[in-house]
């Protein structure tokens, strides 16, 4: 199992590397909302990256989708939805990142596959509300 989640790790980096890539390329051509939207993808890949490394305690409670296949997999839908337009190299990340959200939603489904631990939730109970 330790090698599935190194193989889990990596892609989770690989995908928040394509967001950080994907964002950056949001700003060509310059323009209000192609710089907005940049960042947010930027911000959502940095944040992707460190989630394989560190977890902060905040978010288990505000964003607990993230530590599900199911959650996570639609969270990648929707980051790679939000690239996929105007150019050619957006439109490879955002396939890349939607793609691996498919993945990651068929996954959930998968009972022998165990998401790994970064991605298991022991902290947040729901009755800690």
């Amino acid at each position: 199992m330790d090698n599935m989640s190194n193989i889990f790790r990596l892609v989770n980096l690989g995908v928040g590397g394509v967001m950080v890539f994907g964002g950056i390329s949001q700003f060509f051509p310059l323009g209000l909302q192609s710089i907005i939207i940049g960042c947010y993808v930027i911000l959502f890949g940095l944040a992707t990256m460190l989630l394989e490394f560190q977890t902060p305690p905040q978010l288990s409670r505000y964003a607990s989708f993230l530590f599900s296949f199911l959650g996570r997999g639609i969270f990648y839908i929707f980051v790679g939805s939000i690239l996929l337009h105007d150019h050619i190299l957006r439109e490879i990340a955002g396939s890349i990142v939607g793609l691996v959200g498919v993945a990651y939603v068929a996954l959930e489904y998968v009972p022998s596959i165990e998401p790994p631990e970064n991605m298991r939730d022991s902290q947040w109970d729901g009755e800690q509300v």
